[in-house]
């Protein structure tokens, strides 16, 4: 029978490779199902491909539409799901382990759609607050971000073929750069077949995304400057990588994030019997069989108090013990084979070498059961649980890792040994410590986070909706210092930004204003004939200002608004009280000066303005007392356009105001940035 020959996209089309290529198997019955090859690719062609075509494609669209493309991805391919988990039981995986490669990388996409909503409708975005450089502030400084125009090399690992690729072209996609997406080959296959949905759905530019199945051997011969590569796999082949002559001489930022030995600290606190002793076995079993294991962050280290390490092993052993391991399309199989067998056999040879310094104490390699297979033909392995009594001397658990369903116990007689047991893991992805005493949960987070990326901290309280030790997050960081990589991935708005490049501006305030599209305080300000409130979201120009009328501020007011609000607080109600103070006299609220400056900018007449949607922020920089004038500069700061999440929504967008109200020597008393949502002036159409 004649294998199915797996392509790469390169250069705007489905390439073969122009040999036979690597023979793939299915990881079940270790029959071969697949080839894949790369030879007659031109790699460096792809890159300048995808700088060319997919780089301004991709540079043309605001972080609002490349949001809303990665929403559109995400919807897209979750309606394709349930034929990528068919062939996502080749690789060994159950329909859980499937569903947290599938529909875990799909929520990537979903994420990063909604991360779009902390960035501006811009092609660029403007980072933090502006520094004044000059005593009258007319010279300031910013910093701008664009996105780096190069490509994304992602060179992935085989356990996520989906996660792996969705995790990160999410990111640098929502940046505005293109990426090449290089899979392990060994799965390839599932890999490949997402892709082709991706491609055949349209949805985004020509150029953004190119794969290649078989090796990728040379690609970094190619990169330049404004390039990205990204690594998931072993620490030995990352650091080969990221010496590579052209990263170092292109300054080319490399990510990696390297398999690391991983562990689950049970405190001090937790005995058997508690919810949280059940919790924390629960988890080491599932981080030990999910994907059979094969999971960068899995639990490698299981480190419990000396005095219930017996309670551990029989409570492991017994759970372990009900795992059924065998062909993951049996309903009652609990555990799949490892991706394959070069996999099975790597793991084999680190359990040996593992085995010279601690003892086997759950599980047997050569004497396990399976269920609907044969045990040879396919990858499988059982769980395989190791103790090691002295792991200060024996110290290969703390260099080793198995990458399978392999794991050591490791006793500790105090919370600092524990600390230092889980870094002598020399830098890992994810620490976890179960326990019911949060004072020793801070003391182990503050002890072990210098080495970790992630510490996740179990108990009853959060368990149930937990997403538990094996699941990096969107919207944190997924990396890890020294042996797990020293990079990070994804982080939300932060993984942003790896692709992005920071620049420092500087000029006037109206200059920086102009450049940045977001007003600038002593900037320009125009003022119209007609009220702000009274123009649609399209009208309305960065820097339009509106200067009120002025209200000279009472003692009846300062006590109408105590009456109305509650607030009695002793600097706005006794005078008698205000000796050691910072106050001359009754000072005014600085909600009441807040509240009546929008008494005085707001336009009371129906118009565009739909309603306030809150306060970014606000400061009280000077006390009003009864007598003095306060005003009001209204100015248009920064607009941002929403999208219509129905045919019968509005059409709308968000702007932000920045509000100076200022006293009758010119002198600015509170200043606040809110925001109003106003109509589009389609919608009248």
């Amino acid at each position: 029978m004649s294998l199915q020959k797996l392509e790469n996209y390169a250069e705007g089309k489905w390439v073969g490779a122009n040999n036979e290529g690597e023979p793939l198997f299915n990881a079940i019955t270790g029959e071969a199902v697949y080839t894949a090859g790369s030879a007659g690719l031109d790699f460096g062609a792809m890159m300048d491909y995808a700088r060319k075509a997919g780089g301004p494609a991709l540079r043309k669209l605001t972080f609002q539409e490349r949001g809303r493309m990665l929403k559109a991805l995400a919807l897209y391919l979750m309606d394709k799901k349930e034929d990528f988990y068919t062939i996502s039981s080749y690789t060994g995986a159950t329909r859980t382990d499937s569903w947290v490669d599938i529909e875990g990388g799909i929520g990537n996409l979903f994420a990063y759609a909604s991360l779009r909503r902390q960035f501006p409708d811009e092609r660029y975005y403007v980072d933090g607050d502006a520094a004044k450089l000059s005593k009258n502030n007319t010279f300031i400084g910013h910093h701008i971000m664009v996105p780096r125009e190069g490509v994304a090399i992602h060179i992935n690992a085989f356990n996520f073929p989906v996660w792996g690729m969705l995790e990160k072209v999410a990111v640098n996609l929502l940046a505005g750069v293109p990426a090449i997406v290089k899979p392990a080959t060994l799965t390839s296959y599932l890999t490949e077949a997402v892709f082709r949905e991706i491609i055949k759905s349209g949805i985004l530019p020509e150029g953004s995304l190119q794969l290649i199945c078989g090796s990728a051997r040379g690609i970094l011969d190619s990169i330049e400057t404004q390039d990205v590569v990204t690594f998931t796999g072993s620490a030995s082949t990352g650091r080969m990588l990221k010496a590579h002559p052209r990263i170092l001489s292109e300054s080319v930022p490399f990510n990696m994030e390297a398999d690391s030995l991983n562990c689950c600290i049970l405190g001090t606190d937790v005995q058997p019997g508690m919810p949280e002793f059940d919790i924390f076995i629960k988890e080491v079993v599932r981080e030990m069989t999910t994907k059979a294991g094969q999971k960068c962050t899995a639990i490698r280290r299981v480190i419990v108090p000396t005095d219930r390490v017996e309670d551990v092993q029989i409570a492991l052993g017994a759970r372990l013990q009900k795992t059924t391991i065998g062909d993951p399309s049996i309903k009652e199989v609990r555990m799949g084979p490892l991706a394959g067998i070069s996999q099975r056999n790597e793991v084999r040879e680190k359990v040996q070498q593992l085995s010279k310094s601690q003892s086997v104490v759950i599980g047997d390699m050569e004497h396990f059961e399976v269920m609907g297979a044969d045990k040879e033909k396919g990858a499988f392995l059982p769980p395989l649980v190791f103790l090691n009594t002295a792991p200060f001397t024996n110290t290969d658990c703390h260099e080793v890792e198995a990458f399978g369903p392999v794991s050591t116990i490791i006793p500790y007689n105090d919370i600092d040994e524990a600390i230092t047991l889980a870094k002598m893991g020399k830098g890992s992805l994810v620490c976890s410590i179960v326990t019911q005493d949060d004072d020793l949960a801070k003391e182990v987070v503050l002890g072990a986070a210098s080495m970790h990326g992630r510490i996740l901290v179990l108990n009853a309280d959060c368990a149930k909706e937990s997403t538990g030790h094996g699941s990096p997050m969107p919207l944190l960081v997924h990396g890890g210092p020294g042996r797990a990589g020293g990079g990070e991935e994804m982080g939300g708005k932060r993984g942003v930004m790896h692709y992005l490049q920071r620049t420092a501006i500087q000029g006037s305030p109206t200059t920086i204003s102009k450049i940045t599209n977001v007003y600038q305080q002593g900037g320009k300000q125009l003022e119209t004939d007609i009220h702000p409130f009274k123009k649609y979201f399209e009208d309305l120009q960065i820097g339009e200002t509106l200067v009120t009328a002025k209200h000279t501020v009472t003692e009846a007011d300062i006590t109408n608004f105590a009456n109305v609000s509650g607030d009695n607080f002793y600097a706005h109600m006794d005078a008698t009280s205000l000796e050691g103070t910072i106050f001359e006299g009754r000072v005014a609220h600085g909600y009441f000066i807040l509240s009546k400056a929008a008494g005085l900018f707001v336009d009371a007449k129906k118009g565009p303005v739909l309603l306030n949607y809150g306060i970014d922020e606000a400061r009280f920089t000077k006390p009003v007392y009864p007598g003095m004038t306060i005003g009001v500069r209204l100015t248009v700061k920064e607009r941002t356009a929403q999208e219509k999440r129905s045919p019968e929504d509005v059409k709308k967008g968000i702007v932000k105001w920045l509000v100076d109200v200022y006293d009758e020597t010119g002198e600015t008393v509170a200043i606040a940035t809110i925001l109003t949502m106003v109509k589009m002036r389609d919608q009248e159409e």
